[in-house]
């Protein structure tokens, strides 16, 4: 009897399965499978009672759960992939435990939020961000002096553990993601280029942007009378007829107390005239009371690549507060020393002005402010960094021995 597997189409999960036969020299047919009704059925119910895929039909009877299907193809044929002794198999089983505990869950917070299958949260994106990185960097210590997983040669380890990996690399690990792990990138190309995973898989293409959360746009339906309504006393003339909109809901920081501060006015004298006559216009005019100043540092600055890419990180940072300009003015700054065309102690930091005492909602929102540390500054006690990053110069040691490269301002 030929094994049978019931998936969907590019399923990472089914691959598992699929990338052992080749390599054991057994034949599974993947029959044509509608997932929306297929998995429904009275005869699929029968040998799979949860309904979902995938899952594989052997000689023997009906299996699920990926991971175990896997092992069942690995051990056919005599095969060593799986290990040739008690110790090689727990080897193998280290790392699919690893998988299933330490990858797989990850998807939950970023990849499915981002695919509309989980609600989306700012906060488990970005631990979910976080958890990756450990997951990477852990690999890549483990990679160092060995080709693959257990040793020399393609186990069910790999397998295993690139597909789980699988859409991370494909969506997910834009390049200045992913450059630090280069043993893990090693490993996971040698192993997507292998015939037998290639005969699966197909052609592999890296994930060249990272894939973002996109709010799902509000569908707004137009409602027509049964009937014409009678006529109002005062009716307007044709085509002047203004679109009613839900009143939009209002900033908390509208509410605030009027400040004496104008940010807008501060924005202009910046613009429009050299430090040495904006600085004493915020100085003199900047209310305590009504705004605040915060200083952010990023936490990853021995990740940062080329500077042009880090313009790119924090202009991508400001796109992603468009809503924010209203209430907040900033001045980032990327520091470092070129040497010969490279970048030595890159590192970014900026202060804010904030209406209110505290990081605006909008702020907190943004999954760009959690990979940076805040700290909230005095306008009287820590006047050497505002006005060295308002500058864009060291003036009386703000910059903390840091050497000026680039500035851009949000406002």
């Amino acid at each position: 009897m030929v094994m049978k597997l019931y998936t969907y189409p590019q399923n990472n999960r089914a691959f598992k399965s699929l990338i052992a036969a080749k390599y054991v020299n057994a034949e599974i047919e993947v029959p044509t499978f509608n997932f929306e009704t297929d998995r429904l059925t009275p005869e699929f119910k029968a040998q799979f009672p949860l309904g979902k895929v995938p899952t594989l039909s052997t000689e023997q009877g009906p299996l699920f759960e990926s991971n175990s299907m896997a092992r069942y193809v690995a051990r056919l044929n005599n095969s060593t992939i799986y290990g040739s002794d008690a110790y090689t198999a727990a080897l193998n089983d280290q790392w699919i435990d690893y998988s299933a505990n330490e990858i797989d869950p990850i998807n939950y917070g970023w990849l499915y939020s981002c695919l509309g299958y989980t609600e989306y949260s700012a906060k488990e994106t970005n631990k979910a961000k976080e958890n990756t990185k450990k997951v990477l960097a852990f690999l890549d210590s483990q990679l160092v002096n060995k080709p693959f997983l257990t040793g020399f040669r393609v186990s069910l380890a790999d397998i295993i553990v690139v597909c789980s990996l699988f859409n991370f690399y494909k969506l997910l690990l834009e390049p200045g993601f992913r450059a630090p792990y280069t043993n893990v990138n090693r490993w996971f190309t040698t192993c997507i280029n292998q015939p037998n995973f290639k005969a699966v898989v197909g052609d592999f293409t890296f994930c060249e942007k990272m894939m973002v959360y996109v709010p799902p746009k509000k569908e707004v339906k137009e409602e027509k009378p049964k009937a014409a309504p009678a006529p109002k006393k005062e009716e307007k003339p044709e085509g002047d007829e203004e679109e009613v909109e839900k009143p939009k809901k209002k900033n908390p920081l509208d509410e605030l107390a009027p400040s004496t501060f104008v940010l807008d006015e501060f924005k202009r004298t910046y613009s429009n005239n050299e430090v040495s006559v904006s600085q004493p216009w915020f100085n003199a005019n900047f209310d305590k009371e009504g705004f605040s100043i915060y200083q952010c540092e990023y936490q990853y600055n021995h990740e940062l690549g080329p500077v042009f890419k880090t313009c790119n990180l924090i202009g991508g940072f400001f796109q992603r507060l468009e809503t924010l300009h209203k209430y907040a003015f900033s001045s980032m700054i990327i520091f470092g020393e070129e040497e010969n065309g490279t970048v030595k102690d890159q590192s970014v930091s900026g202060v804010w002005v904030f209406r209110g005492q505290d990081l605006p909602a909008d702020m907190k929102d943004c999954d760009d402010s959690l990979v940076y540390n805040w700290k909230k500054l005095d306008i009287d006690t820590d006047k050497a960094i505002i006005e060295s990053y308002f500058a864009w110069e060291d003036i009386n040691g703000g910059f903390a021995g840091k050497k000026f490269l680039q500035g851009k301002l949000y406002k």
